[in-house]
């Protein structure tokens, strides 16, 4: 019998290599969840396999940071400086946009 499980983040990585234009909605999502309980951790998780998908090493070279500072930051207990996370933003392809609460 063949096992067709596997974890969870590679599966999302996959889907994200597979439908790029995934990334916006689930980060979106993942933003708007933050100032849940988890929420830090897992909007750091989204972005982080938004970067596995494009691959962390070029994403890391674009952004000038070393791949393992940019593990480390977005990882479970990250606390990722803002300089940082607007190089790996920028890096990935990605920009911030902040909408008033009163319109989304």
């Amino acid at each position: 019998m063949t096992n067709t499980s596997r974890p969870h983040d590679n599966a999302v990585v996959e889907l994200l290599r597979e439908d790029p234009s995934f990334a916006d909605e689930y980060l979106a999502v993942a933003l708007d969840e933050a100032d849940q309980e988890g929420g830090q951790a897992a909007l750091l998780a989204a972005l982080r396999h938004v970067i596995e998908a494009q691959g962390m090493a070029s994403v890391a070279e674009r952004a000038g940071l070393p791949r393992e500072s940019i593990y480390r930051a977005l990882s479970p207990t990250g606390n990722p400086t803002m300089r940082t996370l607007l190089a790996v933003f920028h890096a990935a392809g990605l920009k911030l946009s902040i909408h008033s609460a009163a319109t989304a």
